[in-house]
């Protein structure tokens, strides 16, 4: 009887012997944090790699119970059973919201109960941006502020602003909502005329969005007071010839039309001068067109205006090689005759002054015992010198 009790103990020591070990080689849940965009589906997976038969379970951040090996234990579509065995238990949660976020739980039931923890993170995607605050059209000289705002993102998003491709700084304002956030960027400026027709661009990064940012732009519409400018067609207009002028207008609103007129008065001479849109078009110059052309261009912010002096020239008056290379000629020959005289001036001075220094430190040197004397005897010579010099003149 003592053998029998003896092998009974024995062989219940190796029974749980074997359990021991069988718990110790890894029957615990191994499971993995979930990162999803929200919309998407989130699959969650629980392994086990040694386990004799012991169910495993899946329960959300709120403690409830979602599968229990195969079993489907809370009523909602969305979630769903991939994969259930005795190694793994893999669920898919579709359509994932912002409120599935949090601290997922998987469970072993072996004695006593083991648990990992898997925590769904969930990206809220930032919705399409829009740009506020530009009531069209500014004035130059205004103060515009153009504000973006994406709302939905989680973290909170990022925006960055370009004017036509070039980045400028904006200043940014973060607020959460519920559980994701609404971002805000504004950018301050003063419009001038070299703002109308720029683009500015509000960017929003985010991590949803796999770097291709959503982008919105809005283009400026600047009003201005017109700046006019007359060019004209020819250098030196003489009789006989076509001749244009044409008044080049800026100003938003383009100012329409211009008005030209000569001297103070209208147009004299209505059969040779043609205004077209912006151009005043003389088609046979002649004496009589001499004066001053004027073109003015208004719009609801001011008026501008430029004018010309019209002089027609003689054909026959003119020389071959035109008045200007006469008259640079004549420059040319006054600037060598004057440059000839200062030469020959300089010249001489320099020539003569030159002798008097020479023969000063001749005289001096003469007789001098030492270096000291002669110097002293070259500056009372040179004194003599200056007097005679006076003298001579």
């Amino acid at each position: 009887g003592m053998l029998n009790a003896h092998t009974t103990l024995e062989s219940s020591t190796r029974r749980l012997y074997c359990y021991i070990t069988n718990s110790s080689q890894g029957q615990f849940p191994i499971t993995q944090n979930v990162t999803v965009v929200e919309g998407s589906t989130a699959n969650m997976t629980c392994r086990v790699d040694y386990n004799d038969n012991t169910s495993l379970q899946w329960s959300n951040p709120a403690q409830q119970t979602l599968f229990f090996g195969d079993k489907k234990a809370l009523r909602d579509n969305r979630i769903e059973l991939v994969r259930a065995s005795w190694k793994e238990l893999t669920i898919s949660i579709s359509e994932v919201t912002l409120s599935d976020e949090g601290q997922y739980t998987c469970s072993l039931f072996t004695m006593p109960v083991k648990t990992s923890k898997a925590f769904l993170t969930v990206l809220g995607v930032p919705e399409k941006p829009e740009i506020i605050g530009f009531s069209r059209p500014a004035v130059e000289g205004e103060d515009v502020t153009l504000t973006c705002i994406t709302t939905g993102s989680k973290p909170a998003a990022d925006i960055r602003w370009f004017r036509n491709d070039k980045e400028v700084q904006g200043v940014k304002e973060v607020n959460a909502t519920g559980r994701s956030f609404t971002v805000r960027s504004a950018v301050h400026l003063r419009v001038d005329r070299k703002d109308d027709g720029a683009a500015y661009t509000c960017s929003v990064e985010h991590v949803a969005l796999n770097s291709t940012p959503h982008q919105v732009t809005e283009v400026l519409e600047v009003h201005y007071a017109p700046k006019v400018e007359i060019v004209h067609s020819l250098i030196v207009p003489q009789e006989g010839q076509y001749f244009k002028l044409e008044c080049v207008s800026k100003g938003n609103p383009l100012p329409e039309p211009v008005v030209w007129t000569k001297d103070g008065g209208e147009l004299p001479d209505v059969e040779r001068m043609i205004v077209e849109g912006r151009e005043l078009i003389i088609t046979t110059l002649n004496k009589t067109d001499n004066g001053t052309y004027r073109c003015e261009a208004s719009n609801h912010l001011g008026t501008n205006s430029d004018e010309y002096v019209l002089f027609v020239y003689d054909p026959n008056a003119l020389t071959q090689q035109g008045p200007d290379h006469a008259l640079i000629g004549g420059v040319v020959a006054v600037v060598v005759f004057i440059t000839l005289c200062f030469i020959i001036v300089l010249g001489r001075y320099l020539a003569r002054h030159k002798g008097t220094y020479l023969t000063n430190e001749a005289k001096g040197a003469e007789d001098a015992p030492d270096a000291d004397t002669a110097i002293i005897n070259a500056e009372g010579n040179h004194a003599h010198a200056e007097e005679k010099k006076e003298y001579f003149i």
